[in-house]
């Protein structure tokens, strides 16, 4: 114990000397929630009012980008700062997604993905006390490192991706207010990973937040879908009163982003294909195009941030160094994303992968898409990864093998320029080679 006690004021002596207590960091993630369906993001309908005050006080990056489409992988490179095939979570089940076998399957990958020491390991290690509430697939929240907790993790007592820990803004933050008292009475920094299961399915808003979405001509699932994401911006306004009420946001992070995006079906932009089941569109949730993996991404810090909004691209990978580097910690060296109050990037780099299968220490083996932006640039590799699960429609409606975009003029991604631009092409296949060296790309 006495030598724990060493180490721990040997790592926290560096921020005593500056005079800076270390903040507390509240990582706020929503679930399925379309790129530019925010007020501070020129949504002309959906009403965001809590957020878009954050914003307009925050560093905000308009051209966020996570580095998967999907919520599981998503999530582990945001906890890990890795690529999906460097933590080995590419999808949401090991194949075949039998509910049955799911621990004995599933188990290894979760222990081998906690091999990573990961964000909430580094701040633990450093003094904090960590809270995890809403959608988490990593088994419990004892397994992922944090010192209190929702989610059970036991899928043989229905643990998956959150479980009990999905109650969280649903059914009230009463859970978040008796951490931040423990916090508070143990005079401890504290991190909180807030990822409530919204704007995600089921679509049952509350229903004075509907009535405001109805007869505005929209379909009904798109007018449940936007009261879901004011649902969403309601309990975040909650979260940040918790903050003030104890008189702790001044030197709190407060960091943003989505998993994963969203359009509702009947808004797609494109013909539902031939045995489409999903009640998101094509080009959306799962999928390497704008929809599906764009996000906003912000940092609150008052007195430490200037608050300005920015074109510049960033990744989900950041997210892990630049919280490191905010909280005033030196940056692990070995972690792929950047600092981003040190660096820009100039391009970012994500991939696809099937959604309800995949092969422990054989990312590729599922592996559908390769993409990257660099400017207004965006290339898509197309692969022939395994899936043998229904969620193959998701991606097998879209067969062309590479795809060339330029988002300034075709921000909706419907002019394929591949042809015009051969040398782009080549670099931009040299660039993913480098990533995503083992795929054989389709002919």
């Amino acid at each position: 114990m006495k030598r724990i006690f060493t180490i721990f004021l040997g790592l926290l002596f560096p921020l005593l000397c500056r005079g800076d207590a270390p903040p507390n960091v509240v990582f706020i993630l929503s679930d399925d929630q379309g790129w530019g369906d925010y007020g501070f993001m020129g949504h002309e309908v959906v009403q965001t009012p809590n957020l878009d005050k954050l914003a307009s006080q925050s560093w905000l990056f308009e051209n966020g980008y996570v580095v998967s489409p999907l919520c599981r992988p998503s999530l582990a490179s945001m906890v890990s700062g890795l690529h999906p095939h460097q933590h080995g979570v590419v999808g949401n089940d090991v194949s075949p997604a039998r509910k049955g076998a799911r621990y004995t399957e599933d188990r290894p990958v979760v222990e081998a993905f906690h091999q990573h020491p990961g964000l909430i390991r580094f701040l633990v290690d450093r003094g904090y006390l960590a809270f995890q509430c809403g959608k988490w697939w990593e088994g419990s929240w004892k397994d992922g490192g944090f010192t209190h907790g929702m989610t059970h993790g036991n899928p043989l007592k229905g643990g998956r991706h959150g479980d009990v820990g999905l109650t969280i803004g649903r059914q009230g933050m009463a859970p978040i207010e008796a951490f931040m008292d423990t916090a508070q009475k143990e005079e401890k920094p504290f991190f909180l990973w807030y990822a409530p299961f919204l704007p995600h399915t089921p679509h049952n808003p509350p229903a004075d937040l509907l009535k405001k979405y109805e007869g505005k001509d929209l379909s009904e699932d798109t007018a449940n879908y936007f009261a879901m994401c004011e649902w969403f911006d309601a309990t975040c306004g909650e979260l940040i009163g918790s903050l003030d009420r104890r008189g702790i946001r001044e030197n709190t992070l407060i960091v943003y982003v989505c998993d994963n995006g969203w359009l509702a079906a009947p808004d797609s932009k494109i013909t539902l294909p031939e045995g489409w089941w999903p009640s998101y569109a094509p080009k959306s949730k799962g999928s390497p195009y704008e929809l599906g993996i764009r996000t906003p991404i912000f940092f609150f810090f008052p007195g430490k941030i200037e608050p300005k909004r920015e074109k510049s691209l960033a990744s989900s990978l950041d997210l892990f160094p630049t919280i490191v580097s905010l909280c005033g910690f030196e940056v692990p060296g070995e972690l792929p994303g950047v600092d981003l109050t040190r660096n820009s990037r100039d391009q970012v780099i994500g991939a696809a992968y099937s959604i309800h299968n995949m092969t422990p220490g054989k990312p590729f083996e599922t592996l559908q898409y390769s993409w990257l932006r660099k400017g207004d640039w965006k290339f898509l590799r197309r692969h022939e990864g395994i899936d043998s699960t229904r969620y193959l429609t998701v991606h097998d409606w879209d067969r062309v093998p590479v795809q060339l975009f330029d988002l300034g003029s075709d921000p909706d991604e419907a002019t394929n320029v591949a042809d015009r631009n051969p040398e782009l092409v080549e670099t931009f296949h040299e660039n993913l080679d480098q990533m995503f060296p083992n795929p054989t790309t389709q002919p």
